[in-house]
């Protein structure tokens, strides 16, 4: 692993020797906000060694690393996924190369489903918990031979999402008067989406949205002893009716992508300008 990291550190380091302090990672329709960063350098991910590529529509595939609100940050403008063949090791790479550029801090951003009525398409919802399904089968990324100079063995998530930046990311929503939800994203492996009857389970045990990704991430991550936000943008809202005329599909979640675009950019930039590291 090591070996590995070092060679894609070294590629990276061939197009800029700026040293990032905040990661970013946007997910289905969302990777335009990384256009707003300042003096970027963009370098595609085929360029960096074992970085998985995605396949998916709205996923850009290119490493962004420039200034944002006065912060060196690194984006990632799209992500590769589980459902598309890799393994939980190859998907969780990039945030392992983060945070051996020296990432402190890293928000996630992603397109979910929601399986709470009070929400609406278009509305941000602040992750504060998630339910982690493809690890809880044995698809875990820390699963394997551990090295210790990077992370614990055994790793504790009580308190996974970072508690004050949530706190500055609730101010700074009342201030912009952006609605912000907040509550526990479910990740399943996908690449399907959920039946009605799955999507009154994920209710029945507390889950506010639903979605593909992010988690294995935070694990890694928090693994490294990252700080972690994360928001999911509400692009859908999953069926829990058998009888009912609608379905869920990607062109949705890309249209609304486009509407949240604004909203993100705005707490996020705000969210970075607050990160005192």
């Amino acid at each position: 692993m090591k070996l590995k990291l070092d060679k894609a550190c070294h590629a990276i380091r061939k197009f800029t020797e700026l040293k990032p302090s905040i990661g970013l990672v946007f997910g289905s329709g969302l990777g335009n906000i990384a256009e707003t960063i300042k003096n970027p350098v963009f370098i595609p991910y085929h360029e960096i060694p074992e970085w998985p590529l995605s396949t998916v529509h709205g996923h850009d595939g290119r490493l962004v690393i420039g200034e944002l609100e006065g912060q060196t940050v690194v984006a990632q403008q799209g992500r590769a996924h589980f459902f598309e063949g890799y393994s939980m090791q190859q998907i969780t790479f990039p945030m392992r190369v983060m945070g051996s550029l020296g990432i402190k801090t890293v928000i996630l951003t992603n397109a979910a489903g929601s399986c709470d009525h009070n929400y609406r398409k278009g509305d941000i919802m602040m992750l504060n918990d998630h339910i982690n399904f493809p690890g809880m089968v044995g698809n875990n990324p820390l699963m394997g031979a551990n090295d210790d100079s990077i992370g614990p063995r055994f790793l504790g998530l009580a308190q996974t999402y970072d508690k004050e930046l949530r706190k500055k990311a609730r101010a700074i929503a009342i201030s912009n008067k952006i609605p912000l939800r907040e509550g526990i994203y479910a990740a399943l492996s996908g690449p399907h989406y959920e039946t009605p009857a799955e999507i009154r389970m994920l209710k029945l045990i507390g889950a506010n949205a639903v979605g593909m990704s992010t988690v294995h991430e935070v694990l890694v991550a928090r693994h490294m002893g990252i700080r972690v936000m994360a928001f999911s943008g509400i692009t859908d809202m999953a069926p829990d009716d058998v009888d009912t005329e609608s379905e869920s599909n990607h062109e949705e979640v890309i249209e609304t992508g486009k509407i949240l675009v604004p909203r993100f950019s705005t707490l996020l930039r705000a969210l970075i300008k607050e990160i005192h590291l």
